[in-house]
């Protein structure tokens, strides 16, 4: 059963699905996850496939579109604020702390690829989040510094002649996550399988969605770049823990990072490498998904 909600932000609303367990005793509140999703995607993919197994194992789960992306409002559109996108689960949480229903003391997080970053930075200090889940997590800004040829400054230096010319021409820049197309990687490249499986996830029938843009505000690069998804996690964040990680080890890097998070985090409880997976095989190949979620779902019941 999915729950269609609006969740006020402020001056703007956050479009989002709860999805409840069909048989929910409604005398029994109900644990419940927040689920922070990659960069570029839109609640009804990855964040609907963990979403709606774990509402069938008994757990409520919201999944909910970024401020500025997918149908929730927010000025200028295709924006990736990194400290945005911390404060979007909250505002999810106050929404299910006011949901009848919803234990407010049994909330916990899910976040995969950078919205596992993104789910480890507002847990640091947002500790109404009881419990922390990732799969193939991603700190999203030390990956960008390490996508520049000439080093961050440098991109940092790029990005601030460019603002300068958006603010003159009045036009605003955007840049596209992913190749629009295997041909288009192909061309530029890119033929390495993490690349082809994220093209073939995100812009074909298999996982696209006509609310994923694929298209970044140029100006989320220089937010992106300045952040670091780990800042005093090993001092703030003394949730429990769950790692979870795809075994074949591609360049998203998520495998590297994955393992910093866990030797950095002070309460970590439960890691798990699931043989065979790739990072993006991890967002919707049912064996690889059961499995991640039925290991979720033991640590969510034991620590919510």
């Amino acid at each position: 059963m999915i729950q269609h909600l609006t969740i006020p932000r402020g001056p703007i609303n956050l479009a989002a699905d709860l999805h409840l367990p069909d048989n929910a005793d409604s005398s029994a509140p109900l644990r419940a996850v927040v689920l922070s999703t990659p960069g570029s995607s839109v609640k009804e993919q990855i964040g609907a496939n963990y979403a709606s197994r774990l509402a069938a194992r008994g757990i409520a789960a919201l999944v909910l579109d970024p401020a500025h992306q997918g149908q929730s409002e927010g000025e200028p559109r295709d924006l990736e604020d990194p400290y945005r996108r911390g404060e979007d689960i909250s505002y999810a949480i106050d929404m299910l702390t006011a949901t009848s229903g919803i234990d407010p003391q049994r909330i916990g997080v899910l976040g995969i690829c950078a919205g596992g970053g993104y789910a480890v930075h507002t847990a640091r200090t947002d500790h109404r989040i009881k419990a922390v889940g990732t799969v193939v997590p991603v700190n999203i800004g030390a990956a960008f510094r390490s996508f520049s040829s000439d080093g961050p400054a440098a991109a940092l230096d790029a990005l601030a002649d460019a603002r300068t010319e958006e603010a003159r021409s009045g036009e605003t820049t955007r840049v596209n996550w992913l190749p629009d197309t295997l041909e288009d990687a192909a061309a530029a490249g890119l033929t390495d399988i993490d690349t082809t499986q994220a093209v073939t996830y995100y812009r074909t029938e298999r996982g696209g969605d006509e609310h994923s843009t694929n298209r970044r505000l140029l100006r989320s690069d220089s937010l992106l770049l300045g952040y670091d998804a780990f800042h005093l996690a090993d001092q703030l964040m003394t949730q429990p823990l769950q790692v979870i990680l795809a075994g074949r080890i591609g360049n998203t890097g998520s495998y590297d990072t994955g393992m910093q998070l866990w030797k950095l985090a002070p309460n970590p409880v439960d890691l798990m490498t699931i043989d065979g997976a790739g990072h993006y095989e991890m967002y919707d190949e049912p064996a690889y998904v059961d499995a991640a979620v039925e290991r979720l779902t033991n640590f969510y019941v034991n620590n919510l």
